[in-house]
């Protein structure tokens, strides 16, 4: 992500809310998928302000787009306090007050003290309308800028609400770019309706790669197009060799083999392939909350294989179920069995969504609960227990029947596991932070064939088959 710069309140660092960061992109999965077929810049732009109002409670939000000389910016939709867009921000000269600047620099800005920023035009309104936070986001495709997004709210906001953001303005930026683009060919007296596909967005960013497309091409929603689009451009920055499109019968997938800095290399090959190793967990998570999936699997001399594979979207059929679970790969993982279930996810507050959580204080306010059985015994009014041995299929039928008013016997237990020595929970922790072999063991102050010891015993004792799957079932069954 683009450096952003954050005026945080307190002196503390605070870690991000993993939870909260997931279910807001479910609400930002939402919002992307009005967009799908959108070819007009108002309308689409104003699906985007009005989604941050209704889902996110931001106070108002506004989109600029740059016009076509680059010398100013222009207002194109403005959602709740004020949705006229005829007024003195109409335009903004490229560079000037914040918004000319976040188009100007390319950088991220989040403020909880609006009222005391140099740059405000009008202090005094800020604070007759209680006007606390902003925060504004470049619209951007490639190396191009084309537009600013900027949204206000009466509370101050979290720094990682620009993570948010980030999403939004990815899904927001391809739809108003293909909506710019007939505008502009409109003008010209020539009108195209044709939005561009996924392929051709895919080919402008490896433009080094060799490409192939398998299969019927379909117009997938934006929601879909941009996790696939922010793959392309990691791999851009790589040295992607080759690069497959595939449609199938139910599922879109990106399949591509790229060549990594040598990890023991320079130290800015090492910092590459930590940010490389950042930006996929990141992707993948994504794709998990949108019923999809990443994959990456080493090769010799560096080379990596990428696969990522989303489902076309579809309205589910299922019934409404709403996760809100502790540990973030347990709500990642849910959350996609959900969709691969077929079961409507849901907003936390929504009354007729059955809750699946791990969260004593939220299964005692729910109405119809499954409880997650993963450290804690089940409170005794939950309608379901599951564990984390269950299936698809399983959590399809135990969220159908409690839907119903049925209470469901609880799932077998799994089997004791051998408990971990406290180093091996530390290494695992370390784990799946990211750090190498290397870089635990001088944390750790042991030898590199220590670590490699302590996480082969890991491996047998989780009955993993490689490092990922020890982190995540070292999450599942407690041990992290």
């Amino acid at each position: 992500m683009s450096a952003a710069a954050a005026d945080v309140e307190s002196p503390n660092i605070q870690v991000p809310n993993q939870t909260r960061l997931l279910l807001d992109l479910q609400r930002v999965n939402k919002i992307a998928q009005r967009l799908s077929g959108c070819l007009e810049v108002e309308p689409t732009a104003r699906m985007v302000t009005d989604g941050l109002v209704d889902r996110f409670g931001c106070a108002f939000a506004r989109i600029w787009v740059v016009e076509p000389d680059q010398t100013a910016l222009r207002l194109v939709a403005s959602s709740g306090l004020y949705t006229h867009t005829n007024g003195s921000f109409a335009r903004v000269p490229m560079g000037a007050y914040k918004v000319g600047k976040i188009a100007q620099n390319r950088v991220p800005f989040l403020s909880n003290r609006l009222a005391e920023e140099a740059w405000v035009k009008d202090r005094d309104w800020a604070i007759a309308n209680n006007i606390r936070g902003f925060a504004g986001y470049p619209l951007m495709t490639g190396d191009r800028v084309i537009g600013v997004l900027a949204s206000f709210s009466h509370s101050a906001m979290a720094a990682e609400f620009l993570e948010v953001l980030q999403v939004l303005c990815m899904t927001a930026t391809i739809a108003l770019d293909a909506a710019l683009s007939v505008e502009a060919k409109r003008h010209q007296g020539t009108v195209a309706l044709v939005q561009p596909t996924l392929s051709d967005q895919l080919a402008t960013l490896l433009k080094t790669t060799t490409m192939a497309l398998v299969g019927t091409e379909t117009v997938l929603p934006a929601s879909l197009s941009h996790v696939f689009v922010q793959l392309a451009e990691l791999l851009a920055e790589v040295h992607c060799d080759y690069a497959r499109l595939v449609y199938g019968a139910d599922r879109v997938a990106l399949e591509a083999i790229a060549a990594l800095p040598a990890a023991c290399g320079a130290q800015g090959a090492n910092e590459t392939v930590a940010q490389w190793r950042s930006r996929c967990h990141r992707l993948r998570f994504m794709a998990t909350c949108l019923g999809g999936g990443l994959q990456t699997q080493p090769g010799p001399q560096q080379m990596v294989h990428i696969a990522l594979q989303m489902p076309y979207t579809s309205e589910p059929a299922g019934a409404k179920v709403s996760v809100q679970c502790t540990t973030a790969l347990v709500q990642a993982a849910l959350t996609g069995m959900a969709h691969a279930a077929g079961l409507t996810v849901c907003d936390p507050w929504d009354a007729d969504a059955v809750v699946i959580t791990d969260s004593e204080p939220i299964a005692l306010e729910a109405a119809r609960t499954v409880w997650v059985r993963v450290r804690a015994t089940p409170p005794s009014l939950v309608q379901a227990v599951i564990d984390w041995t269950v299936e698809v299929d399983q959590l399809r039928q135990v969220v159908q029947q409690v839907s119903l008013g049925q209470t469901v016997e609880a799932t077998p237990s799994a089997p004791v596991q051998p408990r971990p020595s406290e180093r091996e929970r530390e290494i695992m922790a370390l784990l799946a932070r990211g750090l190498r072999d290397r870089d635990i063991a001088n944390r750790l102050y042991i030898s590199e064939s220590t670590v490699k010891f302590h996480i082969n015993n890991s491996l047998a004792k989780l009955h993993a088959k490689n490092r990922y799957q020890a982190v995540y079932q070292a999450a599942i069954q407690g041990w992290i």
